[in-house]
């Protein structure tokens, strides 16, 4: 969430910034600074009323010392009038301050000065790349087909059971799975993050935390009897662990790590693109997050790009890092990396990362502070990144590692699934 002094201050900067993200802010800021002036006409008519009583009942007991009772009498009537008028100022600037409110939590983070123009994917900045695209025969199978050769993934159990995009992972595959999904964890905790294991459901306050509520209310899954949401990311309840916390200068930066499952609607996803694991509504995730101060979260965006970029270069995958133009980044981001892993058989780069700088959108909504050597306290700034989302990761390694003799596994593997060859012999 956007601080209201900041669109007080300079509201042509605000709306200029967000042109960039094709955010149209000029009728959203106009309105807030509108109710903010209303606002604080009515604070200084409740404050004045509030002076004028206070005087009142000053004179008020000089005249009972004085013994004028009738005198004070009829000044106790009065500031019974203007305590009435003060009550409804009081409920007046409630209102008003719930407006705003409102309408703040509309307006997306300011992209940084660093982010590239641009409407849509095809204008995102290319960072740098790595790793050989595999040269594969003609009759070399999509992932899908090779889970079905191998016994792999069940998808069609999947739709059975709960409904498309919720596949079973059996045999070989469920162990990938694991095996991935230790790796991932071990190689964050080497790079000093704490593991901890959260829960997969989380209320309201949580998902407004973060940036989930309002903007992506329908993409999540919603329980009404008991007003929570699956999580669609570890992120969620990671970072809100320290909201309206205040962490002492010294500690930062704290670093969190987790695996979860993802749960995402993504409603009205179909066709070829969202075929096998490219697009599913639940998935496993491994999900870094720092809380940093200011002065050093950009160098820390950097670290964090390098230690995904170091993933994907061990799994020995062919990548490429892109930096998200305006119109490509999401509400809450303040400038984005996306990891792509390339996908041989389908000839097509595929997202496994985000990683984000939200400065400080989300630690204004959590109310998430440190607090400096001066005893002065400030709004941290939060990242986050996939350290990695797995089905995308899956489909690679599948297809860019096939081979006569079945799917050869990269190194870094090979002692979480016990040799070096996920499967060596088709499926019963």
């Amino acid at each position: 969430m956007l601080e209201l002094p900041l669109l007080r201050s300079n509201p042509e900067l605000v709306i200029a910034r967000l042109a960039k993200k094709h955010f149209e802010a000029r009728p959203l800021v106009t309105e807030i600074l509108n109710l903010d002036a209303e606002r604080r006409a009515l604070q200084t008519q409740r404050d004045q009323l509030l002076a004028q009583i206070n005087q009142l009942s000053k004179q008020i007991g000089q005249l009972m010392t004085q013994g004028q009772v009738q005198e004070a009498e009829a000044l106790k009537q009065q500031s019974g009038r203007l305590k009435q008028q003060v009550q409804q100022l009081e409920h007046d600037l409630e209102q008003k301050q719930s407006s705003i409110h409102d309408l703040l939590v509309r307006l997306p983070n300011l992209p940084a000065e660093a982010v590239p123009e641009g409407r849509s994917a095809g204008d995102n900045v290319i960072v740098r790349s790595g790793g050989a695209v595999p040269e594969l025969p003609p009759d070399a199978l999509p992932h899908w087909d090779l889970a079905a050769r191998y016994g792999l993934i069940d998808f069609e159990a999947g739709a059975k059971v709960t409904g498309a995009g919720f596949p079973f992972y059996r045999g070989a595959g469920a162990k990938l799975q694991r095996a991935l999904i230790s790796f991932f964890l071990d190689q964050a905790i080497a790079c000093g993050y704490t593991e901890y294991e959260p829960p997969l459901l989380v209320n309201a306050d949580t998902a407004f935390g973060t940036g989930q509520l309002p903007d992506k209310d329908q993409q999540m899954y919603f329980v009404p009897a008991d007003a929570l949401y699956l999580i669609p990311t570890a992120e969620v309840p990671l970072t809100n662990i320290y909201r309206d916390e205040i962490i002492e200068e010294h500690h930062l930066p704290v670093k969190l790590t987790a695996y979860s499952a993802c749960f995402r609607r993504e409603a009205g996803s179909y066709g070829k693109d969202v075929r096998g694991l490219n697009r599913l509504h639940q998935f496993d995730k491994v999900e870094i997050v720092r809380i940093e101060h200011p002065d050093r979260s950009y160098q820390a965006l950097e670290e964090m790009v390098h230690e995904v970029e170091r993933l994907v270069q061990m799994l020995e995958l062919p990548y490429r890092i892109v930096k998200l133009c305006g119109g490509d980044m999401s509400f809450a981001s303040a400038l984005t990396y996306d990891v792509e892993v390339y996908c041989a058989v389908q000839q097509r780069w595929l997202e496994v990362s985000s990683i984000s700088n939200f400065e400080t959108f989300q630690s204004q909504r959590m109310k998430l502070r440190y607090r400096d050597a001066q005893g002065k306290t400030h709004l941290a700034h939060t990242l986050n990144g996939s350290a990695l989302a797995l089905p995308r990761i899956v489909a690679s390694l599948l297809e860019n590692n096939q081979s006569e003799d079945g799917i050869r596994l990269p190194a870094c593997l090979h002692s979480y699934m016990g040799g070096s060859m996920l499967v060596t012999s088709t499926a019963a």
